[in-house]
């Protein structure tokens, strides 16, 4: 198959990133608990034939309910191989080595939206889209020199 209509290559992806309501889920218990995620739900689809071991992965809390958290860029880490079926044959996952970061070092979508290259990350103009998202090679230097993840 082609790469033609894809909007993520392997030669383009600067990282994964999986989403998660906040609104729906008590994500902000969840993760002041334990901030480690070792695997998240993801949709098949061709780019779950593009994961591998060691890619950086970003995690997204979205949500819009609540004036007093910072919906974005919540942590970083790395996945621990590709895609695979879960144990329980209900769908597939990604296995993790991700950390949720302390909410001070969250980054919001605000800060997001007002930084040129970040603006037009596929969260922000899809943000209803499934699991795994994506940024470039481009969007994810510039995330991690504006923002240090």
């Amino acid at each position: 198959m082609t790469d033609r209509g894809r909007l993520v290559t392997a030669a383009d992806l600067g990282a994964w990133l999986i989403k998660g309501n906040a609104d729906r889920n008590d994500l902000l218990g969840r993760f002041a608990g334990e901030p480690r995620i070792d695997r998240w739900c993801v949709r098949p689809g061709y780019r779950l034939e593009l994961t591998a071991a060691g890619q950086p992965v970003l995690f997204w809390g979205s949500g819009s309910r609540r004036r007093d958290v910072t919906y974005g860029v919540w942590g970083c880490g790395r996945l621990l191989g590709p895609a695979r079926p879960r144990t329980d044959g209900d769908g597939w996952e990604l296995p993790l080595d991700l950390t949720i970061a302390a909410p001070a070092a969250w980054t919001g979508r605000d800060e997001l939206r007002a930084h040129g290259e970040l603006a037009h990350l596929e969260v922000l103009r899809q943000p209803q889209a499934a699991n795994p998202s994506f940024l470039t090679k481009r969007q994810f230097t510039a995330l991690r020199d504006a923002f240090g993840w």
